[in-house]
């Protein structure tokens, strides 16, 4: 590979080890021979001729939403750049059983370390009681953020409320996510200390879940005449459910009653009406905290730093200016 590059031996070596101390020319050049030769590398071999692993361990949860997904697909995709496979193990984060199966399974495979993304407390607790003899990093939110850096969960919830403010909103409603999640306990807090700067009023909060439906049943019994204008959500599943139980309840959207989101999934632009909603770089999470995982490994990929975008407010149709 190296002949048909034009370049040494050692350039080839540092390519296929993630290294990043390469000139951009060299790199493209080693980049076509690869392909021409169809080069892969042997992980297994390699890892049996330096007694290192090139697999990282992922515990998940929830895959098949929007946010775990990309999350996954940033922490994937960085690994392989850098020359390792992300194994992925799925959980259910309240189900205890599922929790221990799924965390004594992963503990036995050869990997180089662990990644847990740890939506609950009951997660942590889970990892605290095993000894692992890799490292392990964890990603649960504010549980784990590095000190100063953002808030960006809290900071989305803000913006939506701030939003909302703008446009004459001072009465509100939260439909919170699961109680036990860290990341609706953030928006939550998000939530009441923008509402309680602004000096604006939170008629009442209800816990659902992620779902649509869940956000349906908050939604039903939640105390229109209480003269709510603004419903933060969650979600943008929940929020979804949310407008179809106000309008089945006489309320239009946005005319008595506006809703914001928060996630920005593909579907939201096509909500009807188009869903305000604020969106997180979840792929760049994903492969932040790769890097992290990496610079805790004895022999990691040299990395370059990294860190999400701030989240962003898209404003849609289902926010308008409040009516009374």
């Amino acid at each position: 590979m190296a002949r048909a590059a034009g370049v040494s031996h050692q350039t080839v070596s540092r390519f296929v080890k993630g290294q990043t101390n390469i000139r951009p020319e060299l790199r493209d050049r080693v980049e076509r021979a690869v392909k021409e030769l169809g080069y892969r590398p042997n992980l297994s071999a390699r890892a049996l001729a330096t007694s290192r692993s090139h697999r990282i361990g992922a515990l998940v949860y929830e895959i098949v939403e929007v946010g775990p997904n990309k999350i996954m697909q940033g922490a994937s995709t960085r690994a392989r750049e850098a020359g390792y496979i992300l194994d992925l193990v799925s959980l259910d984060p309240n189900d205890d059983d599922a929790i221990e199966q799924a965390i004594s399974l992963i503990n036995q495979a050869d990997l180089a370390g662990l990644m847990v993304f740890a939506p609950t407390e009951r997660v942590i607790a889970a990892l605290e009681k095993v000894n692992f003899t890799v490292p392990v990093y964890v990603e649960a939110d504010e549980v784990t953020r590095p000190s100063g850096e953002a808030d960006w969960n809290g900071i989305g919830a803000e913006l939506l409320v701030e939003h909302l403010a703008s446009l004459g909103h001072r009465r509100f409603f939260h439909v919170q996510g699961p109680a036990e999640w860290f990341a609706a306990q953030v928006r939550a807090e998000g939530y009441r200390r923008a509402v309680a700067r602004r000096g604006l009023v939170s008629v009442g909060q209800s816990v659902a879940g992620w779902s649509a439906a869940s956000g349906y049943a908050a939604a039903m019994a939640m105390p229109l005449d209480a003269g709510i204008t603004a419903v933060v959500a969650a979600n943008d599943q929940t929020a979804l459910g949310v407008i179809a139980a106000l309008s089945e309840r006489g309320a239009n959207v946005p005319r008595d009653v506006s809703v914001v989101g928060f996630d920005d999934i593909p579907e939201a632009r096509f909500y009807r009406p188009a869903l305000t909603s604020v969106r997180l770089d979840f792929e760049a999470q994903g492969r932040t905290a790769m890097d992290r995982m990496f610079r805790m490994l004895p022999s990691g990929p040299a990395i370059a730093d990294s860190a999400p975008a701030p989240p962003r407010l898209v404003v849609r149709e289902s926010t308008a200016p409040a009516s009374r």
